[in-house]
């Protein structure tokens, strides 16, 4: 099963939207800001992009200066450990935030990286957390962010199967595209399979397996990238016990 394929592209014209008329503004931090409150949040903000698959957003070590909202494309969190070896945290998708790694220490304790051509929405640390004071919809929603940010971390430490590791991730990947306004049956997976097997904490042949046994079952069919969830009720009842969302 090959991992080269294409990725989605997300239309780079979203850089000149405002957060008033974004489609992400209920998944990002304006989510629930009133109108006024949400164009004092606008003015602070700085579009980037494109950003070309494969270059970083920050490194391990950089000083916090800003947080992230990812606009457009795909990006991947992880860390190189001692020994060399690459430890996949996460994958982000359009309207979730990068960045809340470094507030405590005020700097970043993992590389962010584009898999694909992509945009941000640029939100400086300092004057973020200065309008936060006066603006408590946008204290709440900080702290929103945050709470699930540490959840997502603590969501693979189960003892689970390979099974309901690559049961919980479709899953979860497919209710992620819903609320995006994207197919939740017909998923594109941006990362490679090793990166996904990376962060499932499974290897990578075993993570071909399981997709190959998942569609000799009925539960999806696989063309490279491209995962097609046939039975997303099964997948839901076995992936069931890892959220990931």
């Amino acid at each position: 099963m090959s991992s080269t394929g294409p990725v989605p592209q997300f239309n780079l014209y979203q850089l000149r939207r405002t957060c008033g008329t974004c489609s992400l503004a209920e998944l990002c931090l304006p989510m629930g800001l009133p109108h006024d409150d949400m164009r004092r949040l606008e003015a602070l903000i700085a579009p980037r992009g494109p950003i070309g698959e494969g270059e970083h957003l920050f490194r391990v070590g950089d000083p916090l200066r800003a947080l992230f909202a990812v606009r457009g494309g795909f990006f991947k969190t992880y860390l190189i450990e001692a020994t060399g070896r690459e430890q996949v945290l996460g994958f982000h998708l359009p309207g979730e935030l990068i960045g809340l790694d470094a507030i405590w220490p005020q700097k970043h304790q993992c590389n962010a990286v584009a898999l694909s051509t992509a945009s941000v929405c640029e939100l400086p640390y300092g004057a973020i957390t200065d309008l936060s004071q006066e603006l408590p919809g946008l204290q709440q929603s900080m702290l929103r962010l945050l709470s699930k940010e540490l959840a997502l971390s603590h969501s693979l430490a189960g003892d689970f199967t390979a099974e309901e590791r690559v049961a919980g991730f479709l899953v979860s990947l497919s209710s992620r595209m819903k609320v995006r306004g994207l197919s939740e049956t017909q998923l594109t997976l941006a990362m490679s399979r090793r990166d996904l097997a990376n962060y499932l904490r499974l290897a990578t042949e075993t993570v071909s397996r399981v997709f190959s046994r998942f569609e000799q079952d009925g539960l999806i069919a696989v063309d490279r990238r491209e995962v097609a969830l046939r039975d997303p009720e099964r997948l839901a009842s076995l992936g069931r016990c890892l959220s990931i969302d």
